[in-house]
């Protein structure tokens, strides 16, 4: 069946529409000490910010959720049931509501801000549909299978 691809947005200006998604329990730590400023400059190289969310779990501080909202991010929370993997929950809302924006073509450059594999078909899944996929991340830790499928990297 034949489906029509329907043509990118982009904003008034001519841009590309960016889309921000941080994977909160794997980047905001303080070993990593991620400036969520820095990566709105970073991911403005790429385009206009049409969307920027910051993936949380419920044991988040309070003062952690209080700076993602002053750097101007939607901070999701997600609830999940208490394991010893507290991040799954956090990566399976992120990676839907990447999917999402991604299928509903709301966005030219996907952004994950990661360094965790479990993300990599989501880029694929991205590049499959003609985004950008660019990676910002830190070290150590950070996928080597990220690295190689992403079309931009940047290391904070």
């Amino acid at each position: 069946m034949y489906q029509q691809r329907r043509m990118p947005r982009r904003d008034d200006s001519g841009n590309q529409r960016v889309g921000i998604f941080v994977d909160g329990p794997n980047m905001l730590r303080k070993e990593f000490m991620i400036d969520l400023g820095e990566v709105r400059r970073v991911a403005r190289k790429f385009g206009k910010i049409s969307i920027s969310k910051v993936f949380i779990n419920q044991f988040a501080p309070e003062k952690l959720i209080e700076a993602v909202i002053n750097e101007g991010f939607e901070c999701i929370m997600v609830l999940g049931q208490m394991s010893e993997d507290k991040s799954t929950d956090v990566d399976v809302s992120l990676a839907t509501a990447a999917v999402e924006a991604i299928m509903e073509n709301n966005i030219e450059t996907l952004v994950i801000v990661t360094r965790d594999a479990d993300f990599l078909p989501v880029m694929q899944k991205a590049k499959e549909h003609g985004k950008t996929v660019v990676v910002i991340a830190s070290e150590p830790g950070f996928s080597v299978s990220l690295k190689n499928a992403a079309d931009h990297v940047e290391l904070l």
